[in-house]
């Protein structure tokens, strides 16, 4: 079995395929409409091997996140290059803890959405 897509609610599409395609680096691949009720726009990563699917759903402009959502990650070889994107921006965020081997940051996106951003010298952008 292979994992296909990832969808998340979005209020404001223009700001989710900023975020998404100008900062995490992810693609667009398709929209998809489904009738008056909603958009689906499919992104990528550079090699094609994970999507997201952003859903719009039209004239929704508040969604709850739900308490079993956790975070979705991505690997970047650079971590301080994201970090000082991410403050160029004025974006909020939280650093990892010291004691921790690990590098990463979570950043919310503009829904609200927890995206961890992990150093893996070997990852792309």
């Amino acid at each position: 079995m292979k994992m296909l897509h990832t969808m998340l609610r979005v209020r404001d599409l223009e700001k989710s395929l900023e975020f998404y395609c100008g900062f995490i680096g992810l693609h667009e691949i398709r929209r998809t409409p489904i009738g008056d009720e909603a958009l689906l726009v499919f992104l990528t990563d550079e090699e094609g091997r994970y999507d997201l699917e952003l859903t719009l759903n039209h004239g929704q402009t508040e969604y709850t996140l739900g308490d079993q959502y956790g975070h979705m990650a991505f690997g970047v070889p650079d971590l301080d290059a994201v970090e000082a994107e991410v403050k160029r921006r004025g974006w909020e965020y939280w650093p990892s803890r010291p004691e921790l081997k690990s590098r990463y940051l979570f950043v919310c996106d503009p829904d609200g959405y927890d995206v961890e951003i992990i150093e893996r010298r070997n990852a792309r952008r």
